[in-house]
């Protein structure tokens, strides 16, 4: 019995402390430029003073207007996708433990009453047919001593996986965190067509009455009467649409806070919106190595190094006990008494000669090493693409803004101008419908390029990691 404990005693120090058959991991390199891209598409990536490193920034900071950080809130507490996240982080810690649980013994105590009648035939003359006997034991059953490596292998397997849900459950919340900003950016946009399109609305309706009472008095022709109403019920149509567009963006938002939204939180407008702040890229390796995605992936890359262990460590023999100590007697008062004791040491080992199995399996663990590791690559890549994409949205879109500007001024000025002139009897009233649509389109353009601009600085924000939590 010594000889057993002596055993356990070395096998879990073997277990904990033993060697491994996984091969040594090193970071791949990043399979993308070492700068972001260059050219006229693209401002200067250098941190200025209106800027921010995005791994500086937590999201209540990048985030500043103070109506979207409460909606913010109420989606991280009540977001069910969010909470799926959560569950599966949880899920994955306990998988990990009962994996690691696998590098210690067992210990389970047992006790046993049994009455047995045997045949007459199968006893010593003289001896009783029934046979009672009461036992208690405390031992390990089929504990495997893990001197090569494998079990360990499995739970460093386990651990890198439960590290990776634990950043998809991360990226999830930059995720969620991201979209919420987006619709409330967008539901303040569409309030903002809205307004334009009561307004426009509004402007139509006086023009009609003043050329129905001009029509009424001779004063214009049956055509230009005609042609104010069609634009009238032009813009009449709108007011519907847009209606129907801010209740639909009012949806999506309470579906993201997983709650109804107050009223007093939604915009009114984008001027009523503190932007986002304006975030600085870095360089790629810092930037795209700190996303949680990225992370995630190179955790389950570390998992396929581990797996390989595993497999290895299967082609080397398995050693395992089973020992137990405890007591039995055919009486119950006799259980501890000074003869009663037992004991089993029972220590197995199986040696693996043929079997086709183990080298298929170790040939599917480095096959899959290399999936995923192009998984990781691909990965890089495309965030990457990502960065990129909204760089050069960055590099370009103030641009069209101010020239939208310029555009929309010229135009309001070129209705105002096509007013006067059919006002003075100069010019139909056709080009006074011609400028106007044209300034009503314009100001929806103007309105849609604010809003990329402002959505841009979440989607950098976004594809840059969300800063420090």
């Amino acid at each position: 019995m010594k000889a057993s404990i002596f055993l356990m005693g070395v096998g879990m120090v073997m277990a904990l402390y033993g060697c491994t058959m996984a091969p040594r991991y090193e970071q791949p390199p990043a399979p993308v430029p070492a700068a972001w891209p260059q050219g006229a598409a693209y401002t200067d990536m250098r941190a200025g003073s209106e800027t921010v490193p995005v791994n500086d920034l937590v999201w209540k900071d990048f985030f500043s207007d103070d109506q979207l950080q409460q909606i913010i809130e109420t989606a991280l507490n009540n977001n069910r996708d969010l909470r799926i996240a959560a569950l599966n982080v949880e899920r994955a810690r306990g998988l990990y433990g009962i994996q690691r649980a696998e590098l210690l013994p067992s210990v389970d105590a047992s006790g046993v009453y049994s009455k047995e009648r045997r045949s007459s035939d199968l006893i010593t003359p003289g001896y009783p047919r029934t046979f009672e006997q009461y036992s208690v034991n405390l031992g390990v059953a089929a504990w495997e001593i893990d001197f090569f490596g494998r079990i360990r292998s499995l739970k460093d397997q386990a651990l890198q996986n439960y590290l990776a849900t634990e950043q998809a459950r991360r990226s999830a919340q930059i995720a969620l965190i991201a979209q919420v900003a987006r619709t409330y950016l967008l539901l303040a946009a569409d309030r903002e067509n809205l307004a334009l399109a009561l307004a426009t609305f509004e402007a139509q309706q006086s023009s009609c009455d003043l050329i129905q009472r001009q029509y009424e008095t001779g004063f214009t022709t049956k055509l230009d009467l005609s042609q104010a109403q069609t634009r009238l019920e032009a813009a009449r149509r709108d007011i519907p649409r847009f209606t129907q567009i801010v209740a639909q963006d009012n949806n999506a938002l309470n579906l993201l806070a997983g709650a109804v939204v107050s009223q007093d939180l939604l915009p009114e407008d984008m001027s009523a919106i503190h932007p986002p702040k304006d975030v600085a890229p870095g360089l790629p390796s810092e930037a795209l190595l700190s996303r949680p995605d990225i992370i995630a992936a190179e955790h389950r890359l570390k998992g396929a190094y581990a797996s390989i262990g595993a497999a290895r460590a299967a082609f080397f023999p398995r050693i395992s006990l089973t020992t137990t100590v405890g007591t039995a007697s055919d009486e119950l008062s006799g259980l501890f008494g000074s003869t009663a004791d037992t004991w089993s040491f029972v220590p197995q080992i199986t040696m693996p000669i043929f079997d086709g199995r183990v080298w298929a399996a170790l040939r599917v663990s480095k096959t899959d090493r290399e999936i995923i590791l192009t998984q990781y690559e691909k990965s890089i890549q495309t965030a990457f693409r990502e960065v990129a994409d909204a760089l050069a949205v960055r590099g370009t879109i103030n641009q069209q803004i101010a020239a939208q500007e310029s555009l929309v001024d010229a135009v309001a000025e070129t209705y105002r101008l096509s007013e006067k002139r059919y006002k003075m009897g100069i010019d139909s009233y056709l080009n006074v419908l011609d400028a106007q649509r044209s300034l009503y389109a314009q100001q929806q353009v103007l309105i849609r390029l604010r809003l990329t601009e402002l959505e841009n600085r979440v989607v950098l924000y976004q594809v840059l990691g969300g800063g420090a939590g």
